[in-house]
């Protein structure tokens, strides 16, 4: 943009300009050119400078036949210099995120949701202003629910688009697979979900719960209200196979029964055998870490099979796995333990519930992990402006220091984990696809990634006997 001064509008050779910007073509111009009075100045915008300085150059010797010499060379050095100075700034550059979710496969209609989550932290940001007068730009990135597509997705965003922070991941094992980039790299990213625990890293924000805010206290929860004698239900991967681990612990501790254990591929639909053990082995509980679609089918097998009073704990199913099993499907005993759902009644959620509504559509649920990208996404962007910067290693520092009043509740970073403080809930599934609030920790739980009843040598001793819990 360039302004002249106390110019009038149509005296000026600028506005002979505009009429003849026609004629000149501009390849790769993507600014619309105009030229108007503001503020009693003339402002030209859009217009190339050598278009503007030629044109006006042009004119120069109108003007010269009019005005006294004096005039004449401040009306050519304000042009010149306006012209010049002003166009040769570069344009103001977006700070640029990575947004890495399954767009498309058995994790789908869990993690669809959450980029709609980070878009809404993003498009509070921009009307606010932006960060450091910068924009934030998602660029998102489907990781097709395969391990490998999110490493290489990772490695792509990181490298190639230079993407400042990395937003990312359900499965424990697409963490698993993304941290090795992220660490090679230095970089940075925030992972939302609930998870097994048993990890830290310099480069990694775990904004969802560990054990000690969901496992443990949802598992001493069932085994209070529900029974003692408990069937272990699983999708086949780390997160169960820990988290059942953890469980195991519990159970026994508590003086309960672990009637058997059992795992579906990620994405199974047949039930039949796990059904039929159900009826044989009559148990007081279910215990479910199934993930993704499977649990569309499980629902839905039990729903056929008549067994609507047997009590499930889910530790995967959140109100957007509700929305996705069949209203015919609805289970009247599924409970289910987070650090947030929807029907909290805070202010601060029920203005983030509105606010999500209103840019999604009214029949839009919201789920722990959705509540726990867009708090990831504000934390970040206050770590920004801390450091004054958007440079890796500096955000990284500063995100140390950050807390904030999140829908859930107070969000703060715990230093010495990089993980975060949480309440912890557990609620009862409703056929609206929300649930109503049975407990309530009370207090906001420090984060506690290795369970303290054992040392950390011993869990990374058992967690080696796992399959697939090394990276």
């Amino acid at each position: 943009m360039i302004a002249i001064p106390g110019t009038n509008w149509q005296g000026n050779p600028l506005h002979s300009i505009v009429n003849q910007f026609e004629e000149f073509k501009l390849l790769n111009s993507t600014i619309p050119p105009r030229i108007h009075d503001k503020n009693r100045s003339i402002v030209a915008e859009g217009f190339p400078a050598e278009f503007v300085i030629v044109k006006a150059g042009d004119y120069i010797q109108r003007i010269m036949k009019l005005t006294s010499r004096p005039i004449i060379i401040i009306i050519i050095i304000t042009i010149i210099m306006v012209v010049v100075g002003v166009w040769l700034r570069p344009a103001v550059q977006p700070i640029r995120i990575g947004v890495l979710h399954s767009l498309s496969g058995t994790m789908e209609k869990n993690e669809r949701p959450l980029v709609d989550a980070v878009r809404l932290a993003v498009e509070e940001i921009n009307a606010a202003g932006g960060i450091l007068g910068r924009p934030v730009e998602m660029l998102v990135a489907d990781g097709r629910s395969d391990d490998a597509v999110f490493a290489s997705e990772a490695e792509r965003l990181i490298t190639a688009e230079k993407i400042s922070a990395l937003f990312a991941c359900w499965t424990s094992s697409c963490r698993k697979a993304v941290k090795p980039v992220v660490e090679k790299h230095q970089h940075l990213l925030f992972y939302p979900l609930p998870y097994e625990g048993m990890e830290q890293s310099p480069n990694i924000y775990y904004t969802g719960t560990v054990p000690n805010q969901q496992i443990i206290p949802g598992t001493r929860w069932a085994l209070d209200k529900l029974g003692r004698r408990v069937y272990l239900l699983g999708s086949d991967y780390i997160f169960p196979r820990t988290a059942n681990l953890i469980i195991r612990d519990m159970v026994k501790a508590n003086g309960g029964h672990v009637l058997a254990e059992r795992y579906q591929a990620l994405g199974g639909s047949d039930f039949g055998a796990i059904i039929a053990e159900l009826r044989q082995l009559k148990p007081d509980v279910v215990l479910s870490t199934i993930n993704g679609d499977s649990n569309i089918h499980f629902f839905r097998a039990l729903h056929k099979a008549g067994m609507g009073e047997l009590p499930v704990m889910s530790y995967g199913v959140a109100e957007v796995g509700l929305q996705a099993i069949a209203a015919e499907d609805f289970h009247p005993n599924h409970y289910a333990v987070w650090s947030y759902f929807q029907s909290l009644q805070s202010a601060a959620n029920r203005r983030f519930v509105a606010d999500l509504k209103a840019r999604f559509g009214a029949e839009r649920v919201i789920s722990d992990p959705m509540e726990a990208s867009y708090t990831s996404v504000h934390l970040w962007a206050q770590a920004v402006r801390d450091a004054d910067t958007d440079e890796v290693q500096r955000v990284n520092s500063a995100m140390m220091q950050q807390s904030m009043a999140a829908p859930s509740g107070i969000a703060a970073i715990d230093q010495r984990t990089r993980h975060m403080w949480k309440n912890v809930y557990v609620g009862r599934a409703r056929s609206d696809n929300q649930f109503d609030l049975l407990w309530s920790s009370g207090e906001t739980l420090r984060p506690d990634p290795y369970p303290d009843y054992r040392p950390v040598h011993e869990w990374q001793q058992l967690l080696e006997k796992i399959s697939g819990a090394r990276p």
